[in-house]
């Protein structure tokens, strides 16, 4: 069997475009791509574990830049080891990283350290903006959703009609909403 070329793209919402990657992915010759919608903090994406699935020794895996591969030195490496195990090659264009040489299996791990220290940055940078923005009144977080059913239902659970979990599944709510919306009611 003749190895391949296998594209992973990612974008962190559903409402980000993968043109760009695409595009890219095309001038690079892969035969096969694999897109996720999905945020990277962690390795449980569909697309990814389907192309992890799916490569064989002598692939190599492509990707735009590091940070569509992995958000965390550690989920980065764990990768890079699980491919490794197959023979799999790797490479990120916008970091110019190959696994296949020496060098590039170092850039690797200092790209990967990084990519880390860029994403930490970032949330520490937004959880201050937030709290300034919160002490000055700007800030008032997520609108609560409003569930008008909530207190019917709620009757009707608590007469046995229907139970806590159909009660869940007919607002739609989450049982940690569920729960925090029972003890605000009064008994």
């Amino acid at each position: 069997m003749e190895s391949m070329n296998i594209g992973y793209i990612r974008v962190s919402t559903t409402e980000q475009k993968t043109g760009r990657q695409e595009a890219l992915m095309r001038t690079l010759n892969v035969e096969r791509v694999y897109i996720d919608k999905a945020s990277g903090k962690n390795t449980n994406r569909p697309e990814l574990k389907k192309m992890l699935d799916f490569v064989r020794e002598g692939d190599t895996v492509i990707v735009e830049s590091i940070s569509r591969f992995a958000r965390s030195a550690k989920d980065l490496l764990d990768l890079i080891s699980r491919l490794a195990e197959k023979n799999v090659g790797f490479v990120s264009k916008k970091e110019s990283i190959d696994t296949g040489t020496p060098t590039g299996k170092f850039m690797l791990t200092v790209f990967a350290a990084l990519a880390e220290l860029e994403r930490d940055s970032l949330l520490q940078r937004q959880r201050e903006g937030i709290l300034i923005a919160k002490a000055q009144g700007k800030y008032k977080g997520r609108k609560a959703k409003d569930y008008p059913d909530f207190e019917t239902l709620l009757s009707r659970v608590r007469c046995g009609e229907i139970t806590a979990t159909a009660a869940m599944k007919k607002l739609g709510m989450s049982k940690t909403t569920w729960y925090r919306k029972l003890r605000a009611v009064p008994r």
